[in-house]
């Protein structure tokens, strides 16, 4: 493969050779045509045409480089471009008069010639580029736009197709932000030395804070650093960011558009230890299309996402079914802008309620069933354990139970990277869920996807939304403890895998309990870090990091699957399949009606010692906890 310098010679050299040519040939035939159309040829017009076509090529030669029109690159030509070509070319004629007279002294050189060969040497120039850029881009329109000279200055990180759009967008803005490119740092091709729409590339990403520190003493003062495209991935971003924050400057990113660059919001997401997935949404389709969904939760971020995409593949009808009336109604009102022409309807109601549960399903018969309802933040469930055990235990039953009987086979179940080894109330109900789900499935035709995973960017409770508005106030962000991770992943990649992982169950007809593969866990005070790094702060000078210490039912660290679970590859990237969940005697059934017996009757420490019993990992948890209890 050619290096990046070796290729920015050859097109330098590409680039010379047409422009020269075409300067011989312009003149060659302007001599021509001069003669041609009076008096005719003359006896010694074959090497008057040579010597004067030579020195015009020369000339050329001298000017491009002299103005540097050979650093341009054709397919991202714009009007500043276009003036250097045409001062270029002014350049070449004067420089051809004086060349040619130490020659011949002028001796049968017609003077209409040099302009017409000026005029047809632009044609040539100005045509090779035009086809250049419209083959390109499609829009020769975006030929006639200037930089803002007036506007804050920023370098450009980004793929060479993104940053030529933005710069094309950013001299067509009339509105919008206003920035001045001063270098470009392509990701895909570096050369050096070459220019796209008259912006210099500078070098590559690598380079970027010695280049700041250069265009900080050229111009008294660092530039912003605006991203695009493809530099907006994990591994580039985290580099950007330390250099940025080391610098003391500020980061942005563009998107272009057909008037103006759009300012997006940096997204927590970009700073993922990998890319999200592409997939193939075939499956989902023939799942979900033309079928009758239920989702449960539907008002929470899985839920809405889950519902969002199940929506995409147009099924029949679309049941929302959720506790919070202001959830669901915003819920409700997104989805029905975005797909105006699918049946939804929004159905206020608690899982905990088998009654309205059956009813509701009884009622719209759905093909497929996914239960995102729960409570889900760790320290408020082991506040509220009567009310965690009721939600995710006694609610994901009665969901399935419901399905069951209304005739339902697809059943997706949202679970958590918590329900492995919990030590927390939170965990081990959807551990114990799990179990209990899979259980009504063995005893019937239901067919449920249990999916674990972590934590999902920006949900409600998170750290993400937390640490933003901690940001915002001037800090300090407060983290747990220093070695704590999460595994993390966007909301959309993760209703994306659950969906994919029900696809797989109807294709083989059989249950499956899942884990999304999530990448490397993240140390929380280095997303805590980034962030604030996003934002265009130092961590520790402008906003302070404390540690808060861990809180009741936190762990340092979440595993996806327990030590005696076997973890095999589906054909999905992102999906694995665990096999050996253990099984469970007929005391299961009665003991798990006796724990949500103790629920509903608030019977907080017979409802914990039921739940250590069905969930032994839990147990050793909670009996160092009764122990602390009694000690104190």
């Amino acid at each position: 493969m050619m290096s990046p310098t070796k290729q920015a010679r050859r097109a330098i050299q590409l680039t010379l050779s047409f422009d020269i040519s075409t300067a011989f040939i312009s003149m060659a035939a302007a001599l021509f045509l001069r003669w041609w159309q009076t008096d005719g040829l003359p006896p010694d017009y074959a090497i008057l045409t040579l010597v004067a076509s030579l020195t015009f090529a020369v000339s050329a030669l001298t000017a491009f480089i002299l103005v540097r029109v050979h650093r341009q690159v054709w397919r991202h030509i714009g009007l500043d471009d276009a003036i250097k070509i045409v001062q270029a070319v002014g350049l070449a004629a004067l420089l051809f008069l004086p060349l040619l007279f130490l020659w011949n002294r002028l001796v049968g050189l017609p003077r209409s010639s040099l302009l017409l060969a000026v005029a047809i040497w632009t044609i040539f120039l100005f045509a090779g580029r035009m086809v250049a850029l419209v083959r390109t881009t499609q829009r020769p329109l975006q030929f006639f736009r200037r930089a803002q000279n007036d506007a804050p200055k920023a370098v450009l990180v980004g793929d060479s197709q993104s940053v030529a759009a933005v710069i094309r967008s950013l001299r067509a803005a009339d509105k919008g932000p206003k920035v001045r490119a001063l270098g470009l740092l392509p990701t895909d091709t570096a050369q050096p030395g070459r220019a796209i729409r008259g912006v210099p590339m500078m070098g590559d990403v690598s380079q970027l804070e010695y280049i700041l520190e250069i265009l900080q003493v050229r111009y008294g003062e660092i530039p912003w650093v605006a991203v695009t495209g493809e530099a907006r991935t994990p591994a580039v971003m985290n580099e950007i960011l330390e250099i940025v924050a080391r610098m003391g400057t500020k980061i942005i990113a563009l998107a272009p558009s057909e008037s103006a660059p759009e300012l997006v919001d940096l997204r927590t997401a970009d700073l993922l230890s990998r890319p999200e997935r592409c997939l193939d949404v075939s499956p989902v389709e023939k799942l979900v299309g033309t079928s009758r969904v239920l989702v449960t939760g539907g008002g929470g971020t899985i839920g809405l996402e889950l519902a969002r995409q199940c929506l995409a593949q147009k099924p029949a009808e679309l049941t929302l079914f959720d506790a919070s009336e202001f959830n669901l109604y915003r819920a409700d009102l997104l989805l029905r802008r975005e797909f105006p022409d699918v049946k939804i309807k929004a159905v206020l109601g608690d899982v905990r309620d088998m009654t309205r549960l059956e009813d509701v399903i009884d009622e719209m018969r759905p093909d497929l069933v996914i239960h995102a309802a729960a409570l889900k933040h760790v320290p408020l469930m082991e506040q509220n354990v009567c009310e965690a055990i009721l939600t995710n235990v006694e609610g994901a039953i009665n969901v399935a139970r419901a399905a069951v009987k209304a005739g339902s086979r697809r059943f997706v179940f949202i679970s958590t990277d918590k329900a492995v080894d919990p030590d927390n109330v939170m965990g081990a109900t959807k551990r114990l869920a799990e179990i209990a789900v899979a259980r009504i499935a063995s005893k019937g035709p239901l067919r449920p996807a249990l999916v674990r995973f972590g934590n999902v960017l920006g949900s409600a409770g998170s750290v993400v939304p937390l640490f933003n508005e901690q940001i915002e106030t001037g800090g300090p962000v407060t983290v747990t403890h220093p070695d704590v991770t999460r595994y993390f992943m966007t909301v959309e990649e993760a209703a994306a895998l659950v969906l994919q992982a029900g696809a797989l169950v109807d294709e083989r007809e059989e249950s499956g309990l899942f884990v999304l593969d999530m990448g490397e866990p993240i140390r929380i005070v280095t997303l805590a870090e980034s962030m604030i790094r996003m934002r265009g702060f130092v961590p520790g000078r402008d906003i302070r990091i404390e540690f808060s210490g861990l809180r009741p039912g936190e762990k340092l660290n979440e595993e996806l699957a327990y030590e005696f679970e076997d973890i095999s590859k589906t054909r999905v990237d992102g999906i694995l399949r665990v096999h050996g969940m253990n099984g469970v005697d007929d005391s299961f059934d009665l003991m798990l009606a006796s724990l949500v017996r103790a629920a509903q009757k608030r019977e907080r420490n017979e409802a914990l010692a039921l739940l250590g019993k069905l969930v032994p990992e839990y147990a050793a948890t909670w009996r160092a906890r009764q122990s602390q209890a009694a000690g104190a």
